[in-house]
């Protein structure tokens, strides 16, 4: 099983021992806040879930009706955990309403953070692999998840403190007020989630740093050409897909124009893995001057 696909699979199964802590940890308690730590807990077993789909439909070869693959499938499937987040907040905000009209003191307050705490700290640790080796392994839908766990953990270490603050001061009401704290932080997350997916869906372009070394490997390796222009780059999962037209001089044989590119593929290569590569070579008087690639 490739690596992605493992850590897809782990998140299902800390994601369905979280949530188990978290339901517990809100069933010794009745708090609203605990419950809203679990309700985010569900969103992350969903979404798990969808990675896991996603991923695999991504890993497939391209195909007759896909011939440029099916990367495209981890973005749909970090939009879907955007928009399950923000359904997620929208709950939560209704179990705050409900504790703001009626607050209640809290049941084995401490028992139930010390679970609650236990879940965190397994988030954490897993948040921390899931980012770490999704950006490795060039895996939106990972590291989306991961960021999502990022949140989670810091939201129930919010809530935890709003727990034992309540308890200190017997102001139940802090209870629903934080409820209603992670919800609103949990909408901005998903928004943020749901916008960076979409720049993908939309074919945005590499950041500045990978174009400034693909600009750089065919400046060093496509010495003999003329210049390089119309320079196009997007990014579909884990794959970079790269065009631009090079111009060689009129008198170059058919030969030596194809090793030029080869140079380049590689060179290319070696900066940027899991890249493809498309190369219009063109004739010395399809010369633009003008945005183009200066060549060594």
């Amino acid at each position: 099983m490739p690596s992605a696909l493992k850590l897809a699979f782990g998140s299902l199964v800390v994601g369905s021992i979280v949530l188990a802590l978290k339901t517990l940890a809100w069933l010794m308690t009745g708090s609203v806040a605990l419950l809203s730590d679990a309700l985010e807990s569900t969103v992350n077993l969903a979404t798990a879930f969808a990675a896991l789909v996603a991923i695999r439909i991504a890993a497939r070869p391209a195909d007759a009706n896909h011939p440029f693959g099916h990367h495209k499938a981890e973005f749909f499937s970090a939009v879907l955990e955007g928009v399950m987040i923000i359904v997620a907040a929208i709950f939560i905000l209704l179990e705050a309403y409900e504790g703001f009209q009626s607050p209640r003191a809290l049941g084995a307050p401490i028992e139930g953070l010390l679970v609650n705490g236990t879940a965190t700290m397994l988030n954490a640790m897993w948040a921390f692999v899931l980012v770490r080796r999704g950006r490795l392994l060039k895996s939106p839908a990972l590291v989306a998840d991961g960021r999502h766990l990022w949140t989670d953990v810091f939201t129930s270490a919010g809530v935890a403190m709003g727990v034992l603050l309540a308890l200190a001061t017997g102001w139940w009401v802090l209870d629903p007020l934080m409820a209603a704290l992670v919800a609103i932080n949990i909408i901005w997350s998903g928004s943020r989630v749901v916008k960076e997916s979409l720049s993908g869906l939309m074919d945005e372009a590499v950041p500045e740093e990978i174009l400034a070394s693909i600009r750089e490997a065919i400046s060093i390796e496509a010495a003999g050409a003329v210049e390089a222009h119309d320079l196009r780059t997007r990014h579909a999962g884990s794959a970079t897909f790269v065009e631009f037209h090079l111009v060689v001089p009129s008198d170059m044989t058919v030969f030596d124009a194809h090793e030029i590119c080869d140079r380049v593929e590689v060179g290319i290569a070696k900066a940027i893995p899991d890249v493809r590569i498309t190369i219009h070579v063109e004739p010395e008087h399809k010369s633009k001057h003008t945005g183009i690639v200066v060549l060594e």
